[in-house]
């Protein structure tokens, strides 16, 4: 524990630094502008594309990158690399990687509540965690109906505190990213009350719930469905307050071809959501971002999948995106909405 809160703080002798593996020299960032990596699908892409940015490869050298969330307080990126069983810390003042967290419980999804802690979804020990200032290790769910979770995977947190999750069976299939174990429960997606502690089922009608995020004004719940083929984004309606919560309305709101793999994803401040994509073929890898009428307007094209992505910088206008072995970063001209 006594480690995990030097890496938390960043003391001096806290984590150690990691060397860039050799792939590391074979990225070859764009040499113009604009990155023609960035692509515009629609003409209203244009208004969120800076011209004289480009992308960038941060690290590389882990098995699979997930769950990135921005510290902007200590000015660093935190994520998961799920197979490794550890967690990575990304510098923006260095550029230096380092271990935050080893072990880290197979950690996937993680993202800050609003007093800026940091919240947890493990594999191994099957739960939601969050890291207190101090170091100190609080868990938020690891059961319901007294019956072990699944494997928790993404996570999100409202303006009211509650954190919410999806619990698909990822983590628990083999000895990849956990430990193989038998499911005691279906493939709900949870919400976790900030004052009480509470936790209930807001829906258990998404196979395989993987990524989730709310719209900026928090009256939409987006959540991947892994289990469809091709996979379905899905979108509910959200009314009600505290416990009295409810998801209405469940829809779909965009439908993927064979090959495209949405997978984590956050929400910009104009409601763009923007996802992790690929699997299918490389001119699919990357990011696309699909506007709030469910139309794809931009691609982001990576030399990798990705599974997952933050905003963060100063001004939340820092795309960072955690692609298989790597992790990438694209200024852009919007914010992330606050919540992932």
């Amino acid at each position: 524990m006594h480690i995990q809160r030097r890496a938390l703080l960043g003391a001096a002798g806290g984590a150690v630094a990691l060397a860039a593996s050799p792939a590391f020299a074979q990225w070859k960032a764009s040499e113009r502008y604009p990155d023609p990596a960035v692509q515009v699908l629609d003409p209203s892409f244009n208004a969120y594309r800076l011209v004289l940015a480009s992308v960038e490869r941060l690290y590389t050298g882990a098995r699979w990158s997930e769950g990135p969330a921005w510290f902007g307080d200590q000015r660093c990126l935190v994520w998961s690399d799920i197979p490794n069983n550890r967690m990575l810390r990304w510098h923006e003042t260095t550029g230096r990687t380092d271990v935050f967290r080893n072990p880290s419980n197979n950690s996937n999804g993680n993202t800050r509540d609003r007093q800026g802690r940091q919240i947890t979804c493990e594999h191994l020990t099957r739960r939601v965690t969050r890291t207190e200032p101090d170091g100190r290790i609080t868990v938020i769910a690891d059961r319901f109906d007294n019956k072990p979770l699944n494997s928790p995977n993404d996570v999100v947190v409202k303006s009211d505190g509650s954190i919410w999750f999806s619990d698909p069976p990822f983590g628990i299939l083999g000895f990849y990213e956990g430990e193989v174990a038998q499911p005691e429960l279906p493939t709900n997606l949870y919400r976790v009350d900030g004052q009480t502690g509470a936790i209930q089922v807001m829906t258990g009608d998404v196979g395989r719930p993987n990524g989730l995020a709310f719209s900026p004004d928090e009256r939409l719940l987006y959540v991947v469905e892994a289990a469809a083929t091709p996979r379905v984004i899905r979108v509910f309606d959200v009314s009600g307050e505290g416990t009295q919560t409810r998801l209405m309305n469940n829809r779909v709101f965009f439908q993927c071809r064979d090959g495209e793999t949405p997978d984590g994803f956050r929400v910009d401040v104009d409601g763009n959501l923007w996802c992790g994509w690929g699997m299918g073929s490389e001119e699919l890898d990357g990011v696309r971002i699909i506007n709030k009428s469910g139309t794809p307007i931009g691609h982001i094209r990576l030399p990798e999948r990705c599974a997952n992505l933050a905003f963060g910088g100063r001004h939340r206008n820092r795309l960072f995106m955690t692609a298989s072995h790597s992790l990438y970063s694209l200024y852009v001209n919007t914010q992330g909405a606050p919540g992932g």
